[in-house]
């Protein structure tokens, strides 16, 4: 039964599986990888001065900015938001309803499954926690399933925080 063809083809098909799985691994990388050498970091002493502490520090007031924020501005970026969820009362999606989300407890919704790290953003959905958690959701509640990369402009989020406010109207 084991005669040296058997034991040759065997010993072939495992080193041709090898050889194949060599050369996809070649040909991935030559793909993939970014030509020319790795980039090299360089160190410079700038001083002991804390350079932070020369530029004036912007205090930006989220309330004015909302109070001015375009609702119908803000319908447009709804797009990015309703893959995962939905404005309808009691009607959930990937992610919970959004209807009424303002002033709403964190982590309300009945019957959800909830990762439990938003409830480092404290008890109630405020302006400012939805605007950190719209943000950068994974920097606000770390540890959070949500997986929205965040909305870096402040004007864009308060847009879309004005929109959702009017449609649970």
């Amino acid at each position: 039964m084991f005669d040296t063809m058997v034991i040759t083809k065997a010993l072939a098909g495992v080193l041709s599986a090898l050889l194949i799985f060599l050369l996809g691994k070649w040909l991935a990388d030559t793909i993939y990888l970014p030509y020319g050498p790795a980039p090299v970091a360089i160190l410079i002493d700038i001083g002991d001065e804390d350079v932070a502490d020369d530029e004036p520090v912007e205090d930006v007031d989220i309330e004015a900015l909302f109070a001015e924020a375009s609702a119908d501005a803000g319908e447009g970026l709804w797009r990015q938001c309703r893959a995962c969820h939905v404005m309808d009362e009691g009607v959930h999606g990937v992610g919970p309803s959004l209807h009424g989300i303002l002033g709403r407890d964190i982590e309300a919704i009945d019957g959800f499954n909830y990762s439990g790290a938003l409830t480092q953003l404290g008890e109630v959905w405020t302006l400012e926690a939805l605007d950190a958690f719209i943000a950068n959701p994974r920097g606000a509640a770390p540890g959070t399933t949500m997986g929205y990369a965040g909305m870096r402009n402040l004007q864009d989020r308060l847009n879309l925080i004005a929109w959702m406010e009017r449609e649970s109207q």
